[in-house]
């Protein structure tokens, strides 16, 4: 159920005072304390933008440190075409589903960002998971989407994945809703899209009937890579959309301007009661706080504001671009990452409205003294991050997408990129780099790879959310 090995005992006592057992726990709280440690952890791996001419592949990482095999990839799925650019992934079902009889958590839903094939692959082992479905991009294309990135499961027994493009990689973008059963394709999940074109990560909130989604911009424009001009032309995002959940229509945009220029990642508390939220603004390198007012509306404000920093080797000052960011399972700690000066933070926001920094770790970037781990070159910096689900080890990848890589970092193409992890100590509010712990891609068998997102098996904070 929801550890790496279930036990019989645990499902019990996770479920024991429900009529019905689901996939997940019944509360945050739940999985933070009664799920196990982590031993495994599912990785992108991609070949997209490297000299190596192989497919992608789903890696699995052994994280349990009295295993033989710690910090070494030790399985790789790899997938049945090349060029997909595997991005974001998620699972068939999740803890929005706890209360659901016969449901459980043993398939990945496995997207192809460049090529809208949508691979299925059954992870009831983990150690050992094969591929079960292969949803071409013909059958994406049918209802005019393509892109897919972020994938949720949600409680009607369904998935929804939200989709960057239609079918030609042009705006507007949209959701793709999969069926949990045999996993063929329903069609749009929204009934009215409103204003919406542009579109990326998604957080719902199902007790308060709730959606809110973000925006990068079409495939089109960010698949070459960046381009400042892009920017100026109004070709990337600077808003986030609210959606009736259960009308599936859309009811408000909030428009962020220049302080909130690139909004991808978008993270709701993991307490169903709370109606605000956190999204990470990538170019203006902002953190922007949204919450629900009291007559209904959504507002918006800038609780953190990363300086842009000099540096000899840019014409321009070089922004932090936050690309990730996470929230702790008891709503305690923020933890996001800055990818171009190569610093992941840690951040109180006991009190929500004013954020407070209490850590920060350097490596890799523009500015990290420390450009090795281990013995290990830093390719790139940390980007997409992961937190064991007590909240005591923060893990992290480098890569953030095939063509900005080769502008940003090329020795990531080259070389590939690494997985790196940071011991939390919450009750101090702080954080210590591991440097026995390193996982360098570029040993992949078959050659270099680009690491990307990280998913637990049993869940984790980025992929569960609760009713």
């Amino acid at each position: 159920m929801s550890t790496d090995e279930p036990s019989q005992s645990t499902e019990a006592h996770s479920h024991e005072h429900h009529e019905v057992e689901g996939p997940g726990y019944p509360t945050p709280a739940a999985m933070r304390t009664e799920s196990e440690r982590e031993k495994t952890a599912f990785v992108m791996g991609l070949r997209v933008g490297t000299d190596v001419d192989e497919p992608d592949f789903v890696g699995v990482v052994d994280v349990d440190p009295e295993s033989e095999t710690y910090s070494e990839l030790i399985d790789t799925v790899e997938m049945p075409n090349k060029g997909d650019e595997l991005h974001h992934f998620g699972w068939n079902t999740c803890s929005s589903s706890c209360h659901a009889d016969g449901l459980v958590r043993d398939h990945l839903i496995v997207p192809g960002q460049r090529s809208s094939r949508i691979h299925i692959i059954d992870a009831s082992d983990p150690r050992s998971p094969t591929i079960e479905k292969v949803i071409e991009p013909e059958e994406v294309f049918e209802h005019d989407l393509s892109a897919p990135h972020t994938v949720h499961c949600v409680p009607e027994g369904k998935i929804v994945i939200s989709m960057l493009g239609n079918a030609d990689g042009e705006l507007p973008g949209g959701f793709l809703q999969l069926d949990q059963d045999d996993f063929s394709i329903d069609g749009h999940w929204e009934i009215d899209r409103g204003d919406m074109e542009m579109n990326y990560d998604y957080w719902y909130q199902p007790r308060h009937g709730v959606m809110l989604s973000t925006e990068w911009a079409a495939p089109e424009t960010y698949y070459p890579g960046f381009d400042l001009d892009d920017v100026e032309a109004g070709k990337y995002g600077d808003s986030i959309h609210v959606w009736d959940w259960e009308t599936k229509e859309h009811q408000q945009t909030l428009t962020f301007g220049e302080e909130g220029l690139i909004p991808l990642e978008i993270r709701m508390p993991h307490n169903p009661e709370e109606t605000e939220g956190y999204v990470g603004a990538a170019l203006s390198s902002n953190i922007l706080r949204f919450w629900e007012a009291e007559d209904g509306r959504w507002e918006w404000e800038k609780v953190i504001d990363i300086e842009d920093r000099e540096h000899p080797d840019w014409d321009m000052p070089v922004p932090g671009l936050v690309t990730d960011i996470l929230l702790s399972l008891d709503d305690q700690y923020m933890f996001f990452s800055n990818w171009l000066h190569g610093d992941v933070r840690m951040y109180d926001i006991s009190d929500t409205g004013n954020p407070r920094l209490v850590d920060q770790c350097w490596v890799g970037g523009n500015f990290a003294e420390r450009q090795s781990v281990g013995g290990h070159d830093v390719r790139g910096a940390p980007q997409m991050l992961q937190l064991s689900r007590d909240g005591r080890r923060l893990y992290w990848t480098t890569s953030l997408f095939s063509s900005w890589d080769n502008q940003f970092y090329p020795e990531i193409g080259e070389q590939g990129s690494l997985m790196m992890k940071a011991d939390v100590y919450p009750e101090e509010g702080r954080m210590e780099l591991d440097e026995e712990f390193v996982v360098d891609f570029g040993d992949a068998p078959g050659g270099p790879a680009r690491a990307h997102e990280i998913r637990w098996p049993g869940g984790d904070c980025t992929s569960d959310v609760w009713q």
